[in-house]
Parts: C-alpha cells; structure tokens; sequence
C-alpha cells in the first residue's frame, strides 16, 4: 500500500468519464484525516450533495460527492427536448415496482455503481493509490444513495468485489490480518434509504457487517418500515434507527434533524462536538 497521503483532483482524473466527482477540502487542506463520500438521492446529481458537505463543516474530514453512474432519460422527466443530462441514479436499469403502482423498483440491482465506487474510487484510487483504508472512510447517502451506501457497507464483507463475488489473491499472514481489519467503513449514513437485498451476500453462514450504521426516517415512512429495520439489525452488528417528527424521508432541515448525524460524525470521528 502507499504511503497515506491527501487525495488531490489529479487522483481522480482516471475515474473520468466513467465517474465523476466533486471534492470539499477541510480548511486547510493539510489538516484532511478522514473521507466523507457522499450519494445524492434518485434524479439528482453531486453538485448539491458537494454543498451539503461544505455546510456539514465537520473538522479534518474531505468531502468527495460521488455523481449516479447512470443518467435519467430526459424524457422520463418531461423534459424530451434536453440533450444534456442533469439528473442521475444508481442502478443498473431502470424498472418498475411490482403491484402495478408505477413507481420505480427500489432495488434494479448495483452491480455498476459497485464496480464503479468500491472497486475504481475506494480500493484503486483512495486506497491503492492513496494509501487509505477503509477505516478513514464515512458513507452518506440519501434515498436511492442511502441504500446504495448501505449495500457498499454491507458487500464489504469478505471482501466483497465489484461483480459480488469475494476476491481472491496470494496474501501473507500479516497482509491477510491487514487486510480483514481494513474492510470496515468508519461508519454509513442512510437517509430515507433500506439496504438493498441484491447487495446482501448470499452466504447463508454470513456474519453481520461490522460497519456502525445510523438511519434516519420520517415516522411514516414506507421506503424504512418496521421490515426494512429489521432487515438492517439482522445485516448489520450495530444499528441506529432516529426517526423524525415529521412524515416524510427528506433530507434534514431542522436542528432538530441535523444533530443526530451530527453526534454520530462526532461520534466516528472520535471528536467532541458542542
């Protein structure tokens, strides 16, 4: 592994075109000791995502907003004359829910974004070529992001790769205890977002993913049921669930709102916060 040191945008430049990227430095940069990757909800994009990592102001810590590896069709939106794609996804396709409702299938499967976030940003460029490890890393996601966040948490386990298999290489005793430790998120935020079951390892024997997890959902929320929660407590070794005063799954607007993930930033990050 290389020596740790602050990513900077030239790092970055191999991802393009198949990912695109928008950095938030710590002031200064050379204070960086943590990584923030952000995942904007359905339809969006990571300019609004590189703001609220900018506002967040959480000390040391890099915020890289990661763009949906797939566009929406402009067409989808109303708006057939646009040539230019401004509003993007996660998923593989894009397919309606059964039941006949006409909302789009929550989970079309990840296996691009995956491939794409956890294999080429995390383990080639932050890792390889960076030399972080996981552990430095904190997931926020919102909605389609959220889930797309967790199920990254949750393939983690075993070294889970971009086509969802484990990967397999010649390691040392050393390396391979280096490499077990590493292969943990500092922790995941999901806002309005399940864990998707196409990204929970089909080991029957699977151990739950060590990855500290809090999820924020409004008090009648239907994308983060009582089912979606218990899903998450069976995937995932420690889970918090805050819910919201108010109904809805929107990103935070209140005090209120804003200070659990607060805490629990403060929390991962081993920092007091007032």
């Amino acid at each position: 592994m290389a020596p740790t040191r602050i990513p900077t945008e030239e790092d970055f430049a191999a991802l393009s075109p198949d990912l695109t990227i928008s950095l938030s430095y710590p002031t200064p940069r050379e204070s960086t000791t943590s990584i923030l990757l952000l995942f904007h909800g359905l339809g969006d994009s990571d300019a609004p995502f590189a703001g609220f990592a900018r506002n967040l102001t959480l000390p040391g810590v890099l915020g890289v907003s990661v763009r949906g590896t797939s566009p929406l069709p402009p067409a989808l939106l109303g708006d057939s004359e646009s040539t230019v794609a401004r509003h993007f996804h996660w998923g593989d396709d894009l397919t309606l829910a059964p039941g006949g409702g006409g909302e789009l299938d929550p989970d079309p499967g990840f296996e691009k974004a995956q491939r794409l976030v956890l294999d080429r940003l995390v383990r080639e460029t932050l890792v390889g070529k960076c030399g972080w490890t996981t552990r430095d890393l904190l997931l926020f996601g919102f909605g389609q992001g959220g889930s797309f966040a967790l199920g990254l948490a949750s393939r983690l386990r075993g070294g889970g790769g971009g086509g969802g298999e484990g990967r397999v290489t010649e390691l040392t005793d050393d390396e391979t205890e280096k490499e077990e430790e590493e292969e943990v998120f500092k922790g995941v935020v999901s806002v309005g977002g399940p864990l998707p079951a196409s990204m929970i390892p089909s080991l029957s024997a699977r151990e739950k993913a060590k990855t500290p997890v809090l999820v924020c959902r409004g008090s009648e929320s239907e994308a983060v049921d009582e089912d979606a929660v218990d899903v998450l407590r069976e995937e995932f070794a420690e889970v918090k669930v805050v819910v919201w005063k108010r109904p809805d799954d929107g990103m935070p607007r209140s005090r209120d709102e804003v200070l659990p993930l607060m805490q629990f930033f403060a929390e991962r990050l081993n920092t007091g916060w007032p």
